[in-house]
C-alpha cells in the first residue's frame, strides 16, 4: 500500500514542477530575447567570431618574452676570442646580430634611430687580457627606453658572460663548475607566452560580454521606450530580469567554448584539469559581471555613456587583475584595488584548473572571494534596476 502512495505522490511533485516550470513568467521574455539575437545577425555574429579574431590576434602579439633583439656589434679585437664572445651571445636568443659596425659613433646612431637596440663593443685588448690570466671586459650598450627589452638583454649578457667563463675555465684549468643550479620549469616548460596569455583572454572577453553588451543592451531597451511596454505586461520584475540576462550567460559559454577549443588547437594550450569544474566555477563570473553591466545600465543614460563607463571599468581589470603584468610587482594600493576586480580571481581559476590540474579544494579561496563579489555587485545592480522600474 505504502509504494503506490509514493509513487503518486512522486508523480504529484513532478507534474506540480513541470507546470511551475511551463507557466514560468520569464519564458515570454527569454523568447523574445532570443529572437532578437536572431534578427540582430551582425550582433550575434560578433560575439561568436569576435572572440576567435581576438583570440589569434592576442594569442599571437602578445609576447612577454622577449627574444633576437637586434644587436650591432663593435669588434675592436677581432680575434678568436671575440668572435667566440659573439657566438655565445647570439646562441642565448636575446640577441640577432644586424650589423658590424666601425665605431661607437655609429653604433650609437644605430640606437638611435630604433634599427638596433643593443651594441656590443669588444675593446682591442680583450684577448691579450684574457691570454694573460687577466679579465677580458666587453661592453654592452642598451637601449633601456624599453624596461623590458633592456631586462632582457641584460639577463642574457649576464648568462653569456657566465657560459663563456665557463668554458674559457674548463678549457684553461680543466676544472668543472662547484656549483651548479638544475631548473625544472613546470606548467609551462617551453615558457610559451601563449600558454599564459590565452586563458586569461577568457575572462576578458567574457568581462566585455556581460559588461559592455548587457549595460548597453539594457538601455537601448529604455531609449526606444520597450522596456516601460515590458513593465506593463504581466511579466514580474524577476521574471523580466532573469529573461533579459539569460541569453548573455548562454553567449558567455559559448565564447569561453571557442576560445578554449582554438587555444588548445593552434596554441597547444593544456587542459590538466575538469572543464566541467571550470565551467561551474565560470558561472559566478559571469553573474558577477552580468552585475557590472546590470549596474551600469542604471547609471547609464545613453548607450554611448553605458559604452564609456564600461570600457573605464575594463582598463582596470586588463592592467591591474594580473592578466600580463604579476600583481606581486605592483604597488600595494593597486594590489589592493585589483582585489575589487573579479577578474583576479578568475585568472587564478582560469589558469589553475588549466595549466596546473588543481581541483576545487585548492580554489576555495579565490571562489569565496568571486561568491562575495558576484552577490554584492549582483544584489546591488538588482536592487537599482528594480527602483528603475518603478
Amino acid at each position: 500500500m505504502s509504494r503506490p502512495r509514493t509513487d503518486a505522490f512522486h508523480e504529484t511533485v513532478m507534474s506540480t514542477v513541470v507546470d511551475r516550470v511551463r507557466r514560468w513568467t520569464a519564458w515570454p521574455m527569454l523568447w523574445k530575447e532570443f529572437l532578437q539575437l536572431r534578427r540582430d545577425r551582425l550582433t550575434f555574429a560578433l560575439m561568436t567570431a569576435l572572440p576567435a579574431i581576438q583570440l589569434v590576434l592576442f594569442g599571437y602579439a602578445i609576447q612577454t618574452d622577449v627574444r633576437r633583439l637586434p644587436t650591432v656589434v663593435v669588434d675592436e679585437s677581432r680575434t678568436s676570442e671575440s668572435r667566440a664572445l659573439i657566438q655565445v651571445l647570439q646562441n642565448t636568443d636575446n640577441f640577432r646580430i644586424v650589423r658590424a659596425v666601425a665605431d661607437r659613433t655609429e653604433a650609437r646612431r644605430w640606437i638611435e634611430r630604433g634599427a638596433a637596440r643593443v651594441a656590443l663593443v669588444i675593446p682591442p685588448e680583450y684577448q691579450r687580457l684574457i691570454r694573460s690570466g687577466h679579465t677580458g671586459v666587453a661592453q654592452l650598450l642598451i637601449d633601456a627606453a624599453d624596461p623590458q627589452s633592456s631586462g632582457a638583454a641584460i639577463s642574457g649578457a649576464q648568462l653569456a658572460a657566465q657560459a663563456r667563463g665557463a668554458q674559457l675555465l674548463a678549457q684553461r684549468y680543466q676544472l668543472r663548475a662547484p656549483v651548479e643550479i638544475r631548473v625544472r620549469p613546470w606548467y609551462n616548460p617551453a615558457q610559451k607566452s601563449a600558454v599564459f596569455i590565452v586563458p586569461g583572454i577568457v575572462g576578458i572577453l567574457l568581462t566585455i560580454t556581460m559588461t559592455l553588451i548587457t549595460s548597453t543592451a539594457v538601455v537601448r531597451e529604455r531609449e526606444r521606450g520597450t522596456l516601460e511596454q515590458l513593465i506593463v505586461t504581466p511579466i514580474g520584475k524577476m521574471s523580466l530580469m532573469l529573461g533579459k540576462l539569460v541569453p548573455f550567460v548562454l553567449v558567455g559559454y559559448v565564447q569561453m567554448t571557442v576560445v578554449l577549443t582554438l587555444g588548445v588547437i593552434f596554441f597547444d594550450i593544456p587542459v590538466r584539469g575538469s572543464l566541467l569544474l571550470l565551467y561551474a566555477l565560470a558561472l559566478v563570473f559571469i553573474l558577477a559581471s552580468l552585475g557590472v553591466g546590470l549596474l551600469i545600465s542604471t547609471v547609464a543614460r545613453s548607450q554611448a555613456q553605458a559604452m564609456q563607463l564600461s570600457f573605464f571599468f575594463m582598463l582596470p581589470n586588463i592592467l591591474l587583475s594580473g592578466y600580463i603584468f604579476p600583481r606581486a610587482a605592483m604597488p600595494e594600493p593597486a594590489q589592493y584595488l585589483g582585489l575589487l576586480l573579479p577578474l583576479t580571481y578568475f585568472l587564478d581559476i582560469l589558469r589553475g584548473v588549466l595549466l596546473k590540474g588543481v581541483g576545487i579544494g585548492d580554489l576555495y579561496q579565490q571562489l569565496g572571494a568571486l561568491v562575495v563579489l558576484a552577490l554584492l555587485l549582483f544584489g546591488v545592480s538588482v536592487r537599482r534596476f528594480s527602483k528603475t522600474l518603478e
